[in-house]
């Protein structure tokens, strides 16, 4: 039986704004024969690493293994057609899946070929930002294809995150966890990747959580503030792109849960559903981010077209205001001979009285009703 499979595969999660860029596996890529792409290839018999020669090929890993047991890791990243075609070739690999694995952006799914499972998974890493703007990058996504078969475990990965280095480390340290061959690496692979799903969900929810402070935050004389819906919209954005990783993996995750396969070892297959529960539980979130992010951005535009019409309001008051004088002032303006002000001693004074009070008047009225 597994002793802790979860502790073998999931280490405590920090928050992308804490951790270190992983992606230092990729500036010392090992090579591999004449295959530059080869990040690492190992044998495990019996749980443990029997290849210490970290420039073994791929070819000579697999025909060990098939003649003494085992199974072998392969990792690369980023592979030219030429230099992933030995290996298709050696390890029998279906021409449908190197040429996804190849060419990359793919959405994450589970399909079978012959003996071959081939699983596509988006890696998503939290973009670090003093402060979020119009063009900010929250997000950056990868890709993780891997290749299980019956006696063979090989990763592909695209992108500069999503660096399997570490994760193969703590499997190392648990001889038992590997013992159970090529579909614990792969259970391990999904945990890592939705692990970090569950990390970028939390840092997104610090932005969100800004986002929305600052739209209802009160400004001056006690209304909202609001923000930039720019902010907001590439937010948006980059939450979709979150969810286009995450939303495809669910169907996938549920059939390796659920589905016997005959390359999927029965006792792994039970830790399969923790990793689709917490799986849904981030889809969940991210879909609450988008619901609440349509109702910032509703209440950002709402509050915009209200601090209009209020301009408008107190534009509309000046201009009454400023009417009461123009009036007055044009009538007098005509130069009738017959007007029986014109000669009155106190007419000038009286009219400028007149006009202060009404005009007195009419600012009090209409701060009283909440126009000025």
């Amino acid at each position: 039986m597994i002793r802790d499979l979860r502790a073998a595969v999931r280490p405590s999660r920090t928050s992308p704004r804490k951790r270190t860029d992983a992606y230092d596996a990729h500036k010392t890529m090992l090579t591999a024969g004449t295959n530059s792409a080869v990040v690492d290839c190992a044998v495990y018999r019996d749980g443990t690493r029997v290849t210490v020669d970290r420039d073994l090929a791929p070819g000579a890993a697999i025909r060990q293994v098939r003649r003494d047991g085992g199974f072998v890791w392969i990792g690369l990243h980023e592979p030219s057609e030429s230099e992933f075609a030995g290996i298709a070739a050696e390890f029998g690999l279906h021409p449908l899946a190197v040429e996804d694995a190849v060419h990359a952006h793919q959405r994450p799914k589970l399909e079978r070929y012959d003996d071959t499972l081939f699983t596509v998974f988006k890696t998503i890493h939290y973009v670090e930002h003093d402060e979020l703007t119009a063009t900010s990058e929250v997000v950056e996504s990868g890709e993780v294809m891997c290749f299980t078969g019956r006696d063979f475990f090989i990763t592909v990965r695209h992108g500069g995150q999503g660096s399997l280095r570490a994760l193969r480390h703590r499997l190392q340290d648990d001889p038992e966890l590997l013992a159970k061959g090529p579909s614990a690496v792969l259970h391990a692979v999904a945990d890592h990747v939705v692990d970090g799903y569950m990390s970028v969900a939390d840092a997104m929810q610090d932005d969100i959580d800004d986002v929305e402070t600052q739209v209802f935050s009160p400004g001056r004389k006690g209304t909202p503030r609001g923000t930039d819906a720019g902010r907001i919209y590439q937010l948006k954005r980059e939450v979709l792109e979150f969810k286009r990783a995450v939303s495809p993996l669910v169907r996938p995750l549920q059939l390796l849960s659920e589905r016997p396969m005959r390359l999927i070892d029965p006792d792994i297959q039970n830790y399969f559903r923790d990793v689709a529960d917490h799986l849904t539980r981030v889809q969940e979130q991210v879909v609450a981010f988008d619901e609440l992010l349509n109702s910032i951005l509703q209440a950002n535009l709402a509050q915009a077209s209200v601090a209009q019409n209020e301009d408008m309001r107190k534009i509309t008051s000046w201009a009454a205001i400023i009417a009461v004088p123009t009036a007055v002032c044009g009538v007098y303006g005509m130069n009738f001979k017959h007007m029986p002000e014109l000669d009155w001693q106190y007419g000038y004074p009286a009219v400028l009285l007149l006009i202060v009070a009404t005009c007195l008047g009419i600012h009090r009225t209409l701060k009283r009703n909440g126009w000025l």
